[in-house]
């Protein structure tokens, strides 16, 4: 390890980080209204001396362009915060490196939490709370990091800039908007509650909606009609048997090592106006993977070739299947770039071992590997993400920021 290295570590404080983590936590941010958590965030990194911007991206224009990945939730503003090392907010021209963490969270639901949704108690080493784990401890990570480098007055071999975003839980237009506006990166780092596994490929997720149509008729003469519900018993099981499928012959290794790669569910139905009449009409909506190395559109096209040809031939109207919401691609990069490896060295050096993985879930991954840029997401272990009573364990948090400060120290490889 360097002096300089050394000392960043040693510049980093448990007990402030822990505060602050807290503090974000308690700050509602659901995907939509994120200014106050990023307004907090922005006066929390001056504070520690960082340089900061606070933009403000033009929303019409960023949903106008036609490689935006689309959105599913309701929002009047698009904001995204920039944080760094002073003068590093301006291209230098030297080796640049993200370090993007999303701070939109999803709601709190209706179940009864332990301690409260934005209370950020802290119960035996876990500070709880809706965000903690996905993904409020990687945002902290990410700011303490910068500060301890800052604080041990240490130079990097990279100028290390902060994104605070918006709108990943519904697709990523936070990040979209921020690399719309400056995508000059040589790498970046997501610290998402990955268990410490430095993931080096994700899958993508897009949204189905379809509708099977039937034939109406009074429930003691049902058999003048089709139940649209029956027609969509040969579609939910069409689904299943395509989930088999893709998860039979998984070529990338980082995915096959997963227990269910490519999952593919409906999570949603809706049928019949009364319970004396046979159904002519049933609605249904789900979600479908993007496996590592497709595109959106061969992943759309394989689910619906699998939809047309569950009622195919049976005389009635096929399946309308639509696509709403947002589009996450899959990404992956090389376990043997400098940047994995300079993570996965960071990573095991702190844990006592690293190994690279990959992930069935959607994240801001795919829109830098969309420009090029080499991306790896690591943090802490995800204890109940988007599920009542979630938490982060405090020594976890501060052990990704720690992996942070070596990377940043390290990037791109040296050290």
């Amino acid at each position: 390890m360097s002096a300089p290295e050394a000392a960043a570590l040693a510049a980093l404080d448990p007990d402030e980080l822990v505060a602050d983590l807290a503090a974000l936590v308690r700050i509602p941010s659901v995907t939509g209204d994120e200014r106050a958590a990023l307004e907090h965030l922005a006066e929390r990194a001056r504070a520690l001396g960082l340089e900061t911007a606070l933009d403000t991206h033009d929303l019409a224009a960023v949903r106008a362009d036609p490689e935006q990945p689309g959105e599913d939730g309701e929002r009047d503003e698009l904001l995204g915060l920039r944080a760094g090392l002073p003068g590093a907010l301006v291209d230098r021209g030297r080796p640049r490196l993200g370090l993007c963490a999303h701070v939109d969270v999803v709601p709190a639901g209706t179940a009864r939490w332990r301690h409260g949704a934005w209370s950020a108690t802290v119960d035996d080493g876990r500070l709880h709370g809706r965000g903690s784990a996905d993904m409020k401890a990687g945002v902290v990570a990410a700011l303490h990091a910068l500060a301890a480098v800052h604080r041990a007055g240490v130079r990097p071999p990279c100028d290390p800039v902060l994104l605070a975003v918006s709108s990943e839980e519904d697709g990523g237009l936070g990040a979209f908007a921020a690399l719309r506006a400056d995508a000059r990166y040589d790498g970046c780092v997501i610290p998402e509650p990955t268990a410490f596994a430095v993931v080096c490929a994700q899958a993508g997720a897009i949204t189905f909606r379809g509708e099977v149509r039937g034939v109406g008729a009074h429930a003691a003469f049902r058999r003048e009609g089709v139940s649209a519900i029956d027609r969509y018993v040969r579609v939910h099981a069409a689904l299943a048997a395509l989930e088999v499928r893709l998860n039979a012959a998984v070529d990338d290794p980082l995915m096959a090592a997963l227990a269910l790669p490519y999952p593919v569910l409906v999570g949603r139905l809706a049928a019949g106006e009364w319970a004396s009449t046979v159904p002519d009409r049933l609605t249904f909506e789900g979600r479908a993977p993007v496996r590592v190395g497709e595109s959106v559109e061969q992943a759309r096209a394989t689910v619906e070739a699998a939809v047309v040809a569950a009622l195919d031939g049976d005389g009635l109207p096929p399946v309308t299947l639509t696509w709403p919401g947002a589009r996450f691609a899959s990404a992956r990069t090389s376990p043997e770039h400098p940047l994995a490896r300079t993570v996965l060295e960071a990573t095991a050096q702190e844990r006592g071992g690293a190994a690279p993985g990959g992930v069935p879930w959607g994240a801001d991954m795919r829109l830098f590997a969309a420009r090029g840029i080499p991306t790896v997401m690591v943090g802490p272990r995800p204890h109940a993400i988007h599920g009542v009573d979630e938490h982060v364990v405090v020594a976890e948090a501060l052990a990704t920021a720690r992996i942070l400060v070596r990377t940043l120290c390290r990037f791109p490889g040296g050290g």
